[in-house]
């Protein structure tokens, strides 16, 4: 065959190929679809968080002053009542603190007594013409700056006897022990670096979460909230009570792009303080929205579509989506209420495409 011969062949066959994608057009290809339906749909901000005690529920022991600790009758884990020994600390500082104050303040007395006795003469002799009006009110002055004195003194002494009484330190509330960082005959620090004990009520737990500042405005205090995982990751659903917000975002967390946000639990909450959580927070609702399948929704770069089965064929749609739930997302426009769309076999399925 000549060399003509065989271009002229070569540009024949490639005359009668027809583009791929016709090919693939004209195969019927096999689609799931489910109607888009009418129903409530309620956003939801998704955030990360923590197992805290409630305030009021929770007690660090810090030492007042340098102190030795004498006595700690309670270990991790061990319960506690109201009135309990938690700590008792040797703070030789406070009791000769205690013991100054104690004889300025006698001497204060003492100095009372005498000026009153003083200005006692002083007005007998007035009286009897022999004193000068002069020295009578000074007198009554001294006398006046000596009780001023009795009261200052009595103050510091009460200030001191204040210091001294925390070296004994006793619980607040019922809890359990939940953390002991020092034993008897240790050396302390007055720094909340340097903790002794801690005290929690397991019975009064909450769930501090970090909530991105892009959905800050979203959540609203007594909203509905639920834990859905447990871990950094998520994991599975937990068991847990409801949540609900309890404090407004008001503070971005130094160094972060977050906002802590307070969710209290409507019963007991099973996961240990500390715990990383996943919770999932009701945001905004929309009444009789069009919501389909999420499985339906396709994107690519910045636009999403959705195909809809119509006449036997795939009609690519692009669509606004809104709200998404667990169960789907709400369309805004592209499609309407009751129209099927394809919720699988749509992957690389072209516009127009004979779909059964």
């Amino acid at each position: 065959m000549s060399r003509a011969a065989l271009i002229l062949l070569c540009l024949a066959a490639a005359c009668d190929r027809r583009p791929a994608e016709e090919i693939e057009s004209a195969a019927v290809v096999a689609v799931k679809t489910a109607p888009a339906a009418v129903r409530d749909i309620v956003g939801v901000v998704h955030a990360t968080g923590v197992v805290a005690p409630a305030p009021g529920a929770d007690l660090v022991v810090v030492a007042p002053e340098v102190a030795r600790i004498v006595e700690m009758p309670r270990a991790a884990g061990d319960a506690v009542r109201p009135g309990d020994v938690l700590v008792r600390f040797e703070m030789p500082g406070s009791a000769a603190d205690v013991q100054k104050q104690q004889a300025e303040a006698a001497r204060a007395r003492a100095a009372v007594d005498q000026a009153r006795a003083a200005q006692q003469r002083a007005t007998d002799l007035f009286e009897r013409g022999v004193a000068a009006r002069r020295e009578v009110e000074e007198s009554r002055r001294a006398a006046a700056d000596a009780e001023a004195a009795v009261a200052q003194a009595d103050a510091a002494l009460a200030a001191a006897r204040t210091l001294a009484g925390r070296a004994v330190v006793r619980a607040t509330f019922a809890g359990i022990v939940a953390a002991r960082q020092h034993n008897p005959g240790d050396l302390v620090e007055p720094s909340t670096t340097d903790p002794v004990l801690r005290v929690i009520d397991p019975h009064r737990l909450e769930v501090i979460v970090s909530v991105p500042l892009a959905d800050v405005t979203r959540v609203r205090v007594g909203a509905a909230a639920r834990l859905v995982g447990i871990g950094p990751g998520g994991g599975a659903g937990i068991d847990g009570p409801a949540l609900h917000v309890v404090s407004a975002p008001a503070l971005v967390e130094a160094g972060t792009a977050t906002v802590p946000v307070r969710l209290r639990p409507a019963g007991p909450l099973a996961a240990p303080v500390g715990a990383p959580v996943q919770v999932d927070i009701d945001a905004e609702h929309h009444a009789r929205a069009v919501v389909v399948p999420a499985a339906a929704v396709v994107r690519e770069g910045e636009e999403t579509a959705v195909f809809v089965a119509a006449g036997g064929k795939a009609q690519r749609r692009r669509v606004r989506v809104g709200l998404a739930d667990a169960d789907g997302v709400e369309i805004v426009s592209g499609v309407s209420a009751g129209e099927p769309v394809i919720v699988d076999g749509q992957a690389g399925l072209p516009d127009g495409a004979a779909i059964k």
